[in-house]
């Protein structure tokens, strides 16, 4: 997909990943939306990259309908939507369950990527096309037992690109996922002294960002992506598990 003029929505947009995906997607000379729920870091970005920012709670089925609706009216249409928002959980599922923190995680972390693709796809359509990429997680490929809730949504987050994908593309849609290690950004505060401390490197958010534009760009569908660091992003390969291409090896 050639980028030049294209409609980009980014959610999640006002800091970290969704910031850094968006400064690539402008560098690509997008048109960019920006929306998150953090009024004054996402107008700061929406500035830096000449952009537009609307103020939406990805968890809210009709707040993803009336940001895409406010996307194609302000900027004429939609090519390519990133499903970026996400948050940690805070909780796990035994004495340390919290109901609010646990419907807040998947609210954001996997409602926010269903309601958003299901607002999305009348308006990709209507171009004759597009793409969808949503960021899961490393956590979406193996398990992270520090969250098991953020697991949890991560991998459902693949599954559902890896399902969506093949089923989207006689839409000429494409849906694929993001899978980062920890990567800078405000999810991995609360561990960035321990990942130090392990010798663990932070992804530069930038990293990421290059990666989803080259997702979108390469334009496959049904697929994972991780990105670690010290490795090139690429594909991850499911062993002897049926894709959107034929039996694949792990990476």
């Amino acid at each position: 997909m050639d980028l030049r003029d294209k409609v980009v929505l980014v959610t999640g947009a006002a800091s970290g990943l969704g910031r850094a995906t968006a400064q690539a997607f402008a560098e690509e000379g997008a048109q960019l939306a920006l929306a998150d729920i953090d009024e004054k870091g996402g107008r700061d970005v929406a500035d830096r990259v000449d952009g537009i920012f609307i103020n939406c709670d990805v968890s809210s089925l009709e707040a993803n309908r009336a940001l895409v609706d406010e996307v194609v009216e302000r900027l004429g249409g939609l090519d390519v939507v990133h499903l970026n928002a996400g948050v940690s959980t805070g909780c796990g599922v035994g004495d340390d369950f919290d109901l609010e923190l646990y419907r807040r995680a998947m609210g954001v972390n996997l409602d926010g990527v269903v309601f958003g693709a299901h607002a999305a796809l009348p308006a990709l359509r209507a171009r004759g096309g597009g793409a969808i990429v949503a960021t899961a997680s490393l956590a979406g490929l193996t398990p992270m037992p520090l969250d098991p809730i953020y697991t949890a949504n991560k991998h459902a987050v693949v599954g559902l690109a890896r399902a969506l994908g093949p089923a989207l593309a006689e839409q000429n849609v494409t849906f694929n996922a993001v899978c980062p290690g920890f990567a800078d950004s405000r999810i991995v505060d609360a561990w960035r002294g321990d990942l130090a401390a392990a010798g663990i490197p932070l992804i530069p958010a930038e990293a990421v960002g290059a990666a989803v534009v080259r997702i979108v760009r390469e334009g496959g569908t049904g697929e994972a992506w991780f990105v670690q660091a010290g490795r090139e992003p690429d594909r991850f390969r499911f062993r002897n598990v049926p894709g959107p291409r034929p039996l694949e090896a792990e990476a």
